[in-house]
């Protein structure tokens, strides 16, 4: 099925509600940018205060990853993390539907050189990323700087899958499905460049435990395996909302040296480190509401309270 192609079946009265709400949070994201992030933190609040399970998850992996905060300081840092992800929702719309001029204003991207360098060599690149509140826009605004691709994963709903692989595309060169390996590794021997972020739990089958901020994770092997078998540089970037209101800072960092290394144990441990770090840098922006740690290794009890 083409997901960019518009289907008379979206008309159907089960969709209603979401083109009402998708033709408001169009109509919200018009707004100036100021504003458009005080909503996004109204809305955070209110889901603070709605998503008990999920206020648990994210209160959770801060004990697990931070316990050298105190009560107190755990709780605030909760609290902005919620308040980022309503601001998330916004910026999903902005990097989506701002026309390519406006976007631009909103950030400057450093680093771009090491990108250069590689297509300038006919290097394919895996743009590393992280799970951050700002992943959107963070990818939005080296997109119209840079060519290159994304890793996909259909949603569940057809609806929302092609507005929201619509709106991907209008930046990004093309989409690669996640599980279409053969795909992404004839874009990364042709020289291209795909967008990846590889800091999320997708179980034991794919994966080898390392430590990451001091727990045992299970780390997808993937990286090291695309980066060999695609002749490709890794290529770590990160995005921050800046404090003061005026937008964001998107950094692309040198490739990693030597990468892969001498083994997958060693490349998933490189890659949690690197993970940790950044994560340490801007911790409030890290979508915490993942279930990071819920592989476990045999015999290691379950980090989270049964789902009910």
């Amino acid at each position: 099925m083409d997901r960019l192609r518009f289907r008379v079946y979206f008309l159907h009265p089960r969709f209603w509600a979401l083109w009402l709400g998708l033709g408001l949070l169009w109509l919200l994201a018009q707004l100036p940018f100021v504003g458009i992030v005080s909503l996004g933190r109204g809305l955070g609040g209110l889901m603070y205060h709605l998503a008990a399970k999920r206020r648990a998850i994210v209160a959770r992996n801060l004990q697990l990853c931070l316990p050298e905060l105190s009560t107190a300081a755990r709780e605030h840092l909760l609290r902005e993390n919620f308040a980022s992800m309503g601001i998330t929702l916004f910026e999903m719309a902005i990097s989506w539907w701002w026309p390519v001029k406006r976007l631009s204003t909103l950030g400057t991207v450093e680093g771009l050189e090491h990108l250069k360098q590689a297509q300038a060599e006919g290097q394919g690149v895996i743009l590393m990323a992280l799970h951050f509140t700002t992943l959107e826009m963070g990818g939005a605004l080296l997109a119209i700087q840079h060519g290159m691709y994304g890793m996909y994963r259909a949603h569940k709903n057809p609806l929302f899958d092609y507005v929201q692989r619509r709106g991907r595309e209008q930046r990004l060169v093309g989409t690669v499905e996640r599980d279409d390996v053969r795909g992404m590794l004839k874009i990364l021997r042709a020289g291209g460049a795909i967008w990846y972020a590889p800091d999320q739990d997708y179980g034991a089958k794919q994966s080898l435990f390392a430590p990451l901020f001091g727990v045992s994770a299970a780390t997808v092997t993937a990286t090291s395996k695309f980066a060999r078998l695609g002749r490709a540089r890794v290529v770590p970037f990160t995005q921050q909302r800046l404090a003061d209101g005026s937008g964001y800072r998107v950094v692309i960092h040198p490739p990693l040296a030597d990468f892969p290394g001498e083994s997958p144990q060693a490349d998933c441990l490189r890659i949690n480190q690197w993970v940790e770090t950044v994560i340490r840098q801007c911790p409030e922006q890290y979508l915490w509401a993942h279930r990071r740690f819920k592989t476990r290794p045999p015999g290691e009890p379950k980090l989270y309270r049964k789902r009910r």
